[in-house]
């Protein structure tokens, strides 16, 4: 799924760096691992939570492993790679989360459908929409959309897109040091006050002060 998320690295240095990994499947990929391997798949009725964290199990960690060591040995990665990203993909489907990660490939299931109403949002984040459009697409009722979207992703579509606005201001306010009125106008917002509103609310500081900040930091870890 597709969704806004922000994260933080509290605990990293020199000698024991934050290391981590994004490893995307396309519903196709789950498709054909659901189909060649036979896996029974039970589906909730409800959608449910787009996002998990949980401990990582050593089967599953063993394939992870082998798969970054083919770094190594790139000639082997043509090969190779793709047999141990369908095992990792295999063992996922067969774990605590397997029935919600089927669920985004089957076609019909309510987390698909609501799939393709994130992904309309994420392609026009900065154009307005009506929600009775986004529930036509999902194939469902305006009251029914509401509910599975929140289930999935935590928050409404109107603050979904609102996150997607935020988090693209502060970006650019950090990569052009542009005008915080002008950045609002191009993300979408039609008042630069609602917008330096919101922006605190979700970040913590006006978009001055938390740019500043920002920077500071940045500043501060490039000395150290």
């Amino acid at each position: 799924m597709n969704l806004p998320v922000i994260g933080q690295i509290i605990k990293a240095s020199a000698d024991a760096p934050y290391l981590s990994l994004k490893l995307e499947f396309t519903p196709n990929q789950i498709l054909e691992v659901l189909n060649e391997c036979n896996i029974k798949v039970t589906f909730n009725e409800n959608a449910r939570r787009a996002m998990f964290v949980g401990e990582m199990e050593s089967s599953i960690q063993d394939a992870v492993l082998r798969l970054v060591r083919l770094l190594d040995t790139p000639g082997e990665i043509p090969f190779l790679a793709p047999l141990y990203v369908k095992e990792i993909l295999f063992r996922l489907l067969q774990g605590p989360y397997g029935g919600e990660l089927a669920q985004i490939a089957v076609e019909g299931s309510s987390t698909y459908r609501i799939r393709e109403a994130i992904e309309y949002i994420v392609r026009y984040w900065e154009q307005p929409f009506r929600i009775e459009d986004l529930a036509e697409t999902a194939s469902m009722s305006v009251s029914s959309f509401h509910r599975h979207f929140k289930e999935i992703t935590a928050m409404s579509p109107l603050q979904f897109q609102k996150q997607l606005r935020l988090q693209e201001a502060r970006r650019l306010l950090m990569a052009e040091s542009a005008d915080a009125a002008d950045v609002a106008f191009r993300v979408g917002y039609e008042s630069a006050s609602q917008f330096s509103r919101e922006y605190a609310r979700m970040f913590g500081a006006p978009p001055r002060a938390d740019i500043r900040r920002l920077k500071e930091k940045y500043d501060m870890a490039l000395s150290e």
